[in-house]
């Protein structure tokens, strides 16, 4: 069950953030797992099922626990659903069922995965990386997201302002003649390298820049920790690139939310 590693691996990484934060907060509910940062940008504080789901009846049924979660707190969230956790038949209605709770479709990201990576199929060029852990490096990584992912800087910074998340949540940031311009992070879990924010500041767009910092994350990881098996959810703008790395994919990430 490949899709299974991705559900876990996302999982895992929301749990990494959630559990670094003062507020943040990790529970297991009835077939559905709670990663919450607590936090103003919905999307870290967010639900996923733990388990499949046989009938529309028990969708709504899970809808409604991480539902009941989150009005307690009066916190806006999100559902991250990797559909293959869902049954065909109720996956076709499941939008709706989603809808029917208030959280409206946002968008769908095809999840994929990697054995090993593939080598660059052109040179790619020089950057200086350098690992968030200081003060100017967590700074250019929020900012980069916050342009990238067309969010308030100011958001970006509560969901990582602690120096506990990026202990498990390691973050890279790619340097062109001392100036920031792309990301990469990874979490491992689920037997895998699990890759997520990976930005290039437009203007820096399509010289292989992401790809640079993204390497260099996984590369870290294959020495440090002996695991070449990579996981993540692509965006259209990414997928041919992840394509070429040696990605395929194995199931879609649907997100709702508040």
């Amino acid at each position: 069950m490949d899709f299974a590693t991705v559900a876990d691996n996302l999982r895992e990484s929301f749990r990494v953030i959630a559990s670094g934060r003062q507020h943040g907060e990790v529970r297991e509910l009835r077939g559905v797992s709670i990663a919450s940062a607590g936090v103003t940008f919905q999307m870290f504080n967010a639900a996923f099922l733990s388990t499949p789901v046989a009938s529309e009846a028990e969708l709504a049924q899970r809808i409604l626990l991480a539902s009941l979660h989150f009005e307690k707190r009066a916190q806006e969230w999100a559902y991250w659903v990797c559909e293959d956790w869902i049954d065909a038949r109720t996956r076709k209605r499941s939008r709706k069922l989603f809808d029917r709770n208030g959280l409206r479709h946002t968008v769908d990201l095809p999840g994929m995965v990697a054995e090993q990576i593939l080598k660059p199929v052109k040179p790619l060029p020089r950057l200086d990386v350098r690992r968030v852990a200081d003060s100017p490096t967590c700074d250019a990584f929020c900012a980069i997201g916050s342009v990238c992912f067309n969010v308030p800087l100011s958001w970006f910074r509560e969901v990582f302002d602690r120096e506990a998340v990026w202990d498990r949540f390691i973050g890279y940031v790619g340097y062109r003649d001392e100036e920031p311009v792309s990301t990469a992070a990874v979490v491992v879990g689920a037997g895998a390298a699990g890759v997520y924010n990976v930005a290039t500041l437009p203007g820096f767009q399509r010289r292989g820049y992401g790809e640079v910092v993204m390497r260099h994350a996984l590369d870290a990881v294959r020495r440090n920790c002996g695991i070449e098996r990579s996981i993540l959810q692509s965006t259209t703008a990414g997928y041919r690139l992840y394509e070429r790395m040696g990605y395929r994919p194995v199931t879609t990430v649907a997100v709702y939310s508040t």
